[in-house]
Formats: C-alpha cells, structure tokens, sequence
C-alpha cells in the first residue's frame, strides 16, 4: 500500500480539473490579449473562471486577481501595500509562513517598514490581547496573520481580527492557501482586505493562485511588464491554470461538508490510533483537536529516542508519504520556525500528517501500524 499524507504540501489534481484544463493547453491555446477569436476564446474562459471564483467566496470579480500562487499573493500583498499607503509598520507571527516572514523580514532590511511580532498562547494560538495593543501601539499598519497554520493547524478567527483592525484604521491580511477551499466565507461580510489562494492545494494545478484585494484597497503591482490583470500583474495569464483552479474551487464547494466530515472522520482516527501506540505521545499547536484546528493536520511530538531521527525514512521505506514541519523545511537539515516559535522540544521526534479528501480509515490503520513497529 502506498498512502500519501502530506496533503498540505500539495494535493492531487483532480480528473475533473484536468479534463475542464485541456482544451486550454490544446484548441483553446490564445493569448487572452490578443483581438482575434483564439485571444477572444482564452479571455472568455479567464472572466469566466474569476467570476466563478468571486460568487464561491463571496466578492466581486474586481476584487480577484490571479498570480503564480500563494507566494508571489503575499508578496503583491504585503509590499504592494506598503509601499502604497506609505505604512511603516506591519504586525505579524513568528509561526507565518515564510512567504509572509520572509517578505516582511526584507521589507524592513531595506528599511521601509518596522515589523512587530505579536505573542503567541501556549498551544500557538495569537495572543489577541497583545494583538489589540500593538494594533494601539501602531494603529495604522498593515496585520498579516494566516487563517489556518500549515505546521500545527491552529485557526485564527478572521472576523474578531478583521475587527480589530478596522476598529484602529489597519488593513488587514491573510494568508488562507490552507483553508481556501475548505472553509466557507462571504468576503462581502467578512472585515478583511487582503486573501491569497493556490490552486495545487485544493486539488488543482500548481503554478496559479490568486489574490483578493478588497474594493478601495490600494496596493501596487508587484510584476510588471504588461497591462494584464488590469495592470496590477504583468505576464500572460495562464488561462489553463485559471480555468482549472476554478473548477477545483468549484468541486471543494460542492461537496464542502461532505468531505470535511470525511475528513474529520480520519483524523480522529488518527490521533486515536497514535494515543494508543503510547500515551505520552503529544500534538503540537490545535493540531491534536478534532474540531478547533484544520480538519487536515495533525501535528504529532514522539519522545526522545534515536530511531527520530530515521523516522520519515523509514515511513518512506513503508510507502506512507508525510512531513517533518511544513513542506519547505521536509527532506532538510533546517528545523521547523513554526515548532521553534511554540517551544517545541529539540530532542523529540516530530511529524506532520495532512490528510486529503482521497484518503481512507484503512491508510489511517495502515499508517498507524508502520508507526507502531517503527517507534
């Protein structure tokens, strides 16, 4: 059996996406800025899908704007904002995806901003209260704390921060590429300025994600070179990646809770089948939670022993695909910033599952035997 639980790595494009995407990579292969019928067919199929897109979540198509994926949208974001409402300061985590630490982190080497690290609860939750008073600190900044956490799968409650922010005159950002497509939200009602998306982690194709910039909103482009996306990123759009994105968020929204209940169904499971390998095994951040974290993760903390450090190898040799920290730090000699930040145990073992819509109980039971015999 082979069992692939790194789903918030990337997930498995669907049948259905590829189908809806290769007639873009075959007849319908125009520049959507060219005049002609193959550049008017490849337009038609991109406002389409960013129409599609708006109604799923909730905003106008004017408000969506597509990328390269989640990475280059936090970094359109963050310092397309910045530099257009002249902010000096940004309110962050430490437990960011480093799409967002990292940007940030240049940002103020360059010295256009000074960046403030809000604290964190002990199980990684933000310390909301410390959030409202460096937000009264530095009322007019720019807050970027993600929706749901890739490591440890703690949620952030978008609307009490949403709140917060318009309450001291900050504008507000999230990174939500791990809840986009598995949470269901009105943008319309939610106090918030800036989302990212990408497609590959929602069973769509790597390589496009989008951007929702709020009406009114101004932020500059981070691409340029072209008057595609209505000048706010320049390059020929990747019309096959556009539709296939929308026809994956089109999917996930269909059957949303549907699948979170499948979902949720093996993670209980899961941290059930763990807990009775040995009772002192532990979950980092939410992750241990079957309600109050993301449905897909789980976080888990081995004790002290000298076969931790074989431990995705050796769930490699079994066939069981997962992750140590999140997908840019598995396969490397560099620890997770995330289990860094909430005070993780350096001599401890630690593993990420992330479980998708196609897994089973009988993977989970699998995954837990092999975990069984290994520690």
């Amino acid at each position: 059996m082979r069992v692939y639980f790194d789903n918030a790595a990337t997930t498995p494009l669907a049948p259905e996406v590829l189908e809806a995407m290769l007639p873009y990579w075959k007849d319908g292969f125009g520049n959507a800025s060219s005049i002609h019928h193959y550049g008017r067919q490849a337009r038609s199929a991109i406002e389409i899908a960013r129409k599609k897109i708006a109604d799923l979540v909730g905003a106008t198509a004017a408000e969506i704007f597509f990328t390269s994926g989640g990475t280059e949208s936090d970094n359109t974001a963050l310092m397309g904002c910045v530099r257009a409402n002249q902010l000096q300061h940004i309110i962050t985590s430490r437990i960011e995806h480093h799409a967002v630490l990292h940007t940030v982190q240049y940002m103020e080497q360059q010295g256009w901003i000074q960046v403030h690290y809000v604290k964190l609860l002990p199980n990684g939750d933000i310390d909301l209260t410390h959030l409202e008073l460096l937000l009264g600190t530095y009322p007019k900044s720019i807050v970027s704390l993600m929706h749901g956490n890739n490591e440890i799968g703690n949620l952030l409650d978008l609307t009490t921060v949403g709140s917060l922010c318009q309450e001291k005159g900050a504008i507000f950002h999230s990174d939500t590429v791990q809840t986009l497509g598995q949470y269901s939200w009105s943008l319309w009602n939610t106090p918030i300025d800036f989302i990212v998306g990408s497609a590959h982690k929602c069973n769509g194709p790597k390589g496009i994600g989008l951007l929702y910039a709020r009406a009114g909103t101004p932020f500059h482009s981070y691409i340029h070179g072209g008057a595609q996306e209505r000048n706010r990123r320049g390059g020929t759009e990747n019309t096959a990646g556009i539709v296939g994105f929308a026809k994956a968020l089109e999917l996930s929204y269909e059957a949303l809770d549907k699948n979170k209940q499948h979902i949720l169904t093996l993670k209980q499971a899961l941290i059930k089948g763990l807990i009775d390998i040995r009772p002192d095994i532990s979950f980092n951040g939410a992750s241990g939670s079957v309600e109050q974290s993301l449905s897909t993760v789980v976080n888990v903390a081995l004790p002290p022993s000298e076969k931790n450090e074989m431990l995705l190898m050796n769930l490699d040799i079994a066939h069981i695909a997962a992750s140590a920290g999140s997908a840019c730090t598995s396969g490397t000699a560099i620890g997770s910033h995330v289990l860094e930040a909430i005070g993780a145990k350096a001599d401890w073992g630690y593993v990420r599952f992330s479980l998708g819509k196609q897994n089973t109980l009988e993977e989970v039971k699998y995954v837990v035997n092999t975990l069984k015999e290994i520690v």
